[in-house]
């Protein structure tokens, strides 16, 4: 079995220290050098405007300063991703801030939270974050989902923003029976927003017989199985595998292991992994902006893959 051996260990380690926003940092020496989570969220709190929203490029490939909900999105994920929620409850300022902006009505109409808004189009960004009433039309759906999976769970019952997820939830459930439209965030989003349901003691409220195991099997469908394909923007099985106690795994174990020895293969000498995308002709017109978002992506991506090889014993720290 091939090893993440030490020394390429200590090379994505000081490629870290050395290239990461304090945010990636921040999070690195949570996950892997016993940082704590406050200064995960000290970190994260300099993204957050007055309005309670996300925005000023927490999401590398948008650099809108403006509050959106995909931006706040990326927010509710490192803070569950840290398990902040459990341990700190709702109270904190920045928790009390995303419940506010979700709440505001801004960025949002009776279908749910939009995945991208009109202002990104004043500011550097990818193609895909460039608004498009066609694409929210079928992106919005995982988006929504998402978010109100973190309301259902965590927000006041009694509150005016768990009345309006609950609103989504029902129209989400409805629509998932039915379509095959779901975007690239729908099955995703709609399996996290089952399991929360399940975990928060909302399934009579929010039946929805058969759809976890629909879900499931598209999510599973779209894993990328050709490793030539790897090296492009493709879903690859640790986007939905991250361990081995993931529901996905059994029936994955060879490709598992196939992406696994990938990594260790692919990495840069002395560095990290490239990312898979550019901003194809934007990248040309805000070619000084994506060098920055390109370095602030391979932080993020090192992470997640450190994590992968760790969470299947591959690392030897």
């Amino acid at each position: 079995m091939k090893k993440f051996d030490r020394n390429a260990y200590q090379e994505v380690r000081t490629w870290i220290h050395r290239n990461a926003r304090p945010l990636e940092l921040a999070l690195w020496e949570y996950f892997l050098e016993n940082g704590d989570k406050e200064s995960v969220v000290k970190e994260l709190a300099y993204y957050q405007n007055e309005d309670g929203g996300f925005g000023n490029c927490l999401e590398p490939d948008c650099w809108n300063p403006e509050s959106s909900p995909y931006q706040t999105f990326n927010a509710i994920a490192i803070l569950r991703n840290i398990g902040f929620m459990e341990e700190k409850g709702i109270e904190h300022p920045v928790v009390q801030g995303i419940f506010r902006y979700l709440d505001s009505g801004d960025g949002s109409d009776e279908s749910g939270w939009f995945f991208s808004i009109p202002s990104n189009d004043n500011c550097a960004h990818a193609p895909w974050w460039g608004y498009s009433e066609d694409s929210n039309k079928v992106q919005n759906m995982g988006l929504t989902a998402s978010i109100c999976a973190f309301i259902l769970r965590y927000a006041p019952r009694e509150s005016s923003l768990f009345e309006k997820a609950s609103t989504y939830t029902h129209n989400i459930l409805k629509n998932a029976e039915t379509t095959e439209e779901l975007g690239e965030m729908g099955a995703g989003g709609i399996l996290m927003l089952l399991g929360d349901i399940m975990q928060s003691g909302l399934s009579c409220e929010f039946p929805a017989p058969g759809l976890m195991e629909k879900m499931a099997v598209i999510a599973n469908q779209k894993i990328e199985r050709d490793p030539e394909k790897w090296a492009f923007y493709t879903p690859r099985p640790s986007e939905f595998i991250p361990s081995a106690e993931s529901p996905f795994y059994k029936g994955n174990e060879e490709i598992v292991t196939t992406e696994l020895d990938y990594l260790i293969d692919t990495r840069n000498p002395g560095g990290v992994w490239n990312i898979t995308w550019t901003w194809f002709d934007l990248g040309e017109k805000y070619a000084k902006e994506f060098a920055l978002s390109e370095n602030w992506w391979m932080a993020v991506k090192a992470i997640d893959k450190v994590m992968f090889l760790r969470n299947f014993g591959r690392v030897e720290e």
